[in-house]
């Protein structure tokens, strides 16, 4: 599995996880999770791929900005590498797909920020692209909406992304613990 999976760390930015502090549960644990992801992919030699979003000039996400920097919590290491979007599907007029063909990757494993969003349109758009993906269940975050609570929003997208896809590709949701990079 190793040679051909990537661990795909979408939108953890300063900004964004403060910003999911007061509402997404567990934003603290979930940091843990991919921190326990990035050091299993990084032992197996499993690549690590980190999505970076380009807001607006000015904005929270302001590339330069302080909250456009990926948290430190999980920061990349040297040789891992960063790709900038400006969509919520990290495939969407970015080089993605070219760095992952060129990897020989055919699965990621996926974690993130703004689970209805970034996190969502990237796992579909994954499948749309040739690629199995494995959502990490606990290890994506978000923050509440008019309507529904952030927990609620994380539960109801593991439960509509799981068995996600087509004839031949899937998306599938484990548990961080239950990811073995082996």
């Amino acid at each position: 599995m190793q040679q051909e999976t990537a661990l795909l760390v979408v939108d953890v930015q300063a900004s964004v996880v403060d910003w999911s502090q007061p509402t997404s549960e567990g934003s603290e644990e979930v940091l843990a999770r991919i921190n326990e992801l990035l050091a299993k992919a990084r032992a197996a030699g499993v690549p690590v791929i980190y999505i970076q979003h380009n807001g607006e000039e000015g904005g929270r996400l302001s590339p330069g900005s302080r909250g456009w920097e990926i948290h430190p919590a999980i920061a990349p290491v040297d040789g891992e590498r960063v790709i900038r979007k400006r969509a919520s599907d990290s495939f969407y007029e970015t080089t993605l797909d070219e760095e992952l063909r060129a990897r020989g990757i055919r699965h990621l494993i996926v974690t993130g920020c703004r689970t209805q969003y970034c996190v969502d349109a990237t796992c579909r758009s994954a499948v749309s692209h040739g690629y199995d993906v494995t959502l990490v269940r606990d290890a994506h975050m978000t923050v509440d909406s008019e309507t529904l609570r952030a927990a609620q929003i994380i539960a109801h997208h593991n439960e509509t992304l799981d068995d996600f896809g087509n004839d031949q590709h899937v998306v599938t949701v484990r548990e961080s613990a239950a990811i073995d990079f082996k």
